[in-house]
């Protein structure tokens, strides 16, 4: 064996090791019932109980960390971090920034999701709403007919206006998908800059759309007008990679 195919092992070697590491502190994690907020063992006692040296314990710790699992506070210890999205935000963007260099097929991958979700839940969402909720959603609607009558990008009102939208579901995992999702686009926003063909009055006028069939009941139009509305968002894409 070549000296270069001995290292390529040696390292994938360490990484296996380190992975095998990193699920065996999940499982104490599991095994040890802790929740978020709750302190993990020493290092000292995660030695001794996992059977490894304190570097290498480092290391997996630290990847972790990175990945929103554990939380490390320097001077009070380590801790089972809370619901934390920062990790997922940061590869969904790299990839999908990167994606617009090679025609945009992951950023578009990427609305489709989000469309799926948003279609699929659009008439739970509507069986549950308040009139206080449906009030909230219409005073979005009317910040963003406002921006577009002044010819301002309305990214954040749009944002909130989809948040209101799925309010009524009390789907905390939901709403921090949706954060995600517009976090990766407004990143995606920056950096196809513009001008685009997209009428923003025309784009508000679908949201009030979307508005009057949630307050109508007509679930059938209101999954038709979002699908519309991810249309529009698909076209700014394909304009910055054509």
């Amino acid at each position: 064996m070549t000296a270069s195919k001995m290292t390529s092992v040696a390292r994938f070697s360490a990484q296996a090791r380190l992975r095998a590491l990193q699920a065996d502190i999940l499982e104490l994690i599991l095994d040890r019932d802790l929740v978020p907020g709750d302190p993990l063992p020493t290092e000292s006692e995660l030695t001794a109980a996992l059977g490894v040296g304190r570097n290498t314990l480092r290391e997996s710790l630290k990847a972790l960390q990175a990945v929103g699992v554990i939380e490390i506070r320097h001077g009070f210890g380590m801790f089972v971090a809370a619901s934390n999205f920062e990790a997922l935000t940061d590869g969904l963007t790299f990839r999908a920034r990167l994606s617009l260099r090679h025609h945009g097929e992951e950023a578009m991958q990427l609305v489709d999701v989000r469309q799926a979700l948003e279609s699929g839940l659009i008439g739970a969402a509507m069986d549950r709403i308040t009139p206080e909720q449906l009030a909230a959603v219409e005073e979005t609607v009317l910040r963003i007919e406002a921006a577009a009558a002044a010819g301002e990008p309305f990214i954040e009102a749009d944002a909130e206006f989809h948040r209101r939208l799925f309010e009524p579901l009390n789907n905390e995992l939901l709403v921090s998908l949706m954060d995600v999702f517009w976090k990766v686009y407004r990143r995606i926003h920056l950096e196809v800059g513009g001008p685009y063909d997209v009428d923003l009055e025309d784009f508000a006028t679908l949201h009030r759309e979307i508005y009057e069939a949630v307050a109508s009941a007509d679930k059938a139009r209101a999954a038709e007008r979002l699908g519309w509305h991810f249309e529009e968002i698909r076209n700014v894409i394909a304009q910055s990679t054509a």
